[in-house]
């Protein structure tokens, strides 16, 4: 199997491989783990990783590569997510007021 077979495997079943509430740190401890075990015994693991998502992105900063993939996957940060999603929240509870989530 291919490591390019082998991810698409875990990426069609993360639970099996990370954990049923698998998170973004859950993944990267695994890929990790996947990288060292493959340098241990003579594999590429993930070498290269890094300098291709710092060329993928256009720039470099400090970061290790969780958070260029943060940084590739949310480029204008969490922040703007976290408060667009707020406000979008905001606005339908002010056009419905009274009205509250079942959850």
């Amino acid at each position: 199997m291919s490591e390019r077979e082998y991810f698409a495997c875990v990426g069609q079943r993360p639970g099996m491989f990370v954990g049923t509430a698998s998170s973004f740190h859950q993944l990267t401890a695994f890929l990790t783990g996947y990288d060292q075990h493959a340098m241990r015994h003579g594999g590429q693991g993930l070498t290269g990783w890094h300098e291709w998502l710092v060329a993928r992105r256009g720039r470099s900063c400090n970061h290790a590569w969780p958070g260029q993939v943060l940084h590739v996957a949310l480029p204008e940060g969490w922040n703007n997510i976290a408060f667009q999603l707020l406000d979008e929240f905001a606005a339908e509870r002010e056009a419905h007021p009274g009205a509250q989530n079942s959850d």
